[in-house]
């Protein structure tokens, strides 16, 4: 049964879960435990926290399974959860006035920016120090998870055009801070070699 289990994919094993199979939703936790534990750390910046607010999460899940809609994305729905549970540890600033998507401005298209990057990790860093909580947020969602925009809105609770704000922002941003990293690097002729441009969709970072 094991095996069955194991070929169908993470709605059919939520719904498996939703009728009473404690083994469904356990394989559901082996496929998202790393990620989720991921996640919150780059939701809490701090690894032991991390760690509780991974399991605090798949508890919830356990708990709420019977709420799970199948016909959305299961992966969106987790993760709505183990951003609530950093909250309440966090205390996120509330919610911002929607804005308009930035009309006509001249940014470098990401996928020329990171492209080329030799440091995954030392770019992820850079992201770190150079993005609000959440633009990287948005950022992790959309490179490091590979949701769609409309789960990311889901999962941050904000509308579609929001994400698409957040994530120009975010590009922006952190094509500037790489621009900087660069320039410094010429400047001091340390020898060391700046993270380079190249696409952010290669930007899949390991996980521990």
């Amino acid at each position: 049964m094991s095996s069955d289990l194991q070929s169908l994919s993470d709605e059919e094993l939520a719904r498996e879960s939703q009728a009473g199979s404690v083994a469904a939703f356990e394989v559901l936790v082996s496929r998202y435990e790393r990620r989720v534990h991921a996640f919150a750390a780059q939701c809490c910046g701090n690894a032991a926290e991390a760690g509780d607010v991974a399991q605090e999460a798949f508890v919830r899940a356990f708990q709420a399974i019977g709420q799970y809609n199948p016909g959305r994305s299961f992966a969106a729905w987790l993760f709505t959860i183990a951003r609530r549970k950093a909250i309440d540890r966090h205390r996120s600033a509330p919610v911002i006035a929607e804005e308009p998507v930035p009309e006509g401005a001249e940014v470098q298209d990401p996928a020329e920016i990171l492209a080329r990057a030799e440091e995954r990790q030392a770019l992820w860093a850079l992201a770190r120090r150079s993005l609000p909580p959440l633009q990287y947020q948005v950022i992790w969602l959309r490179y490091a998870e590979e949701l769609s925009v409309a789960d990311i809105a889901t999962v941050l609770r904000r509308t579609r055009v929001h994400v698409k704000v957040l994530l120009f922002r975010a590009r922006r941003s952190l094509a500037q801070a790489l621009g900087a990293a660069t320039r410094r690097s010429e400047a001091t002729g340390s020898g060391r070699r700046p993270v380079m441009p190249g696409s952010i969709s290669r930007l899949k970072p390991s996980v521990p």
